[in-house]
This record gives C-alpha cells, sequence and structure tokens, in this order.
C-alpha cells in the first residue's frame, strides 16, 4: 500500500494480523466492515481511504466496493492515536477529531482492542 500517511503502516501491520488465529477470531467476533477515511493534516484534504474488512479479514487501499457497516474520518495523527489506545474513540468523536457515518453500534465496536499492538511505528 503506497501511502506518506504514518497511519499506513500500521494498516500494514493490521493486514498481517488479521492472517494470524487472533486475526481470524478478531473477524469472527466483529464482523463488520469500516472505511476510514485519513487525512494527512485537515480533516476532508487529501485523503486517503482504507477499508478495514473485519468480516472477510482484510484490509485494502480504496473505497469500500458497497456499503460499509461504518466509515470514520481523521487525520493521520488522530486515527494513530485511537488506534493505539492513546486516545479514546468516543472523546475523540466529541471534540470532533473523528467524524462517523452509519451504524452507531458498529462504529461502537471500533475501539483500540481491533489493532494489532504497534511494535514500533
Amino acid at each position: 500500500m503506497e501511502s506518506s500517511l504514518k497511519s499506513a503502516a500500521l494498516l500494514e501491520q493490521m493486514k498481517l494480523h488479521l492472517a494470524t488465529d487472533a486475526g481470524k477470531e478478531l473477524t469472527s467476533k466483529v464482523g463488520l466492515v469500516y472505511q476510514l477515511n485519513i487525512a494527512p493534516k485537515k480533516m476532508g484534504f487529501d485523503e486517503e481511504i482504507f477499508v478495514v474488512d473485519l468480516k472477510q479479514g482484510k484490509v485494502t487501499k480504496g473505497p469500500y466496493d458497497g456499503k460499509p457497516d461504518a466509515t470514520f474520518s481523521f487525520t493521520d495523527n488522530d486515527f494513530l492515536a485511537i488506534a493505539t489506545g492513546k486516545m479514546n474513540p468516543q472523546i475523540a468523536f466529541m471534540r470532533g477529531a473523528m467524524k462517523s457515518k452509519g451504524s452507531i453500534s458498529a462504529a461502537q465496536k471500533f475501539t483500540p482492542d481491533i489493532f494489532p499492538k504497534p511494535s514500533k511505528l
């Protein structure tokens, strides 16, 4: 996945994580598709789109072909803070650091727990 975003490294790790037993367990437990619109600096500008498919256990770049269960928009730094557990997703949402569309119950399952623990980013 060619990308200038710091988040791309974490999403690459996620791809490998989903191929492990822990990843397969996560897929069967969550079973949702998330589209992530990640912008380098300011939300809504020069976004790169990634799909974390926890139905089929894969991470791809580009918009989801169909309707994702939930779509999130954030900046590169805010996504990393949320994915690594440094920022609570609900607080990020309330502060406007993250925008969400789609199913609220699906959005509530979008927690740092779904991401692999970063070895080093």
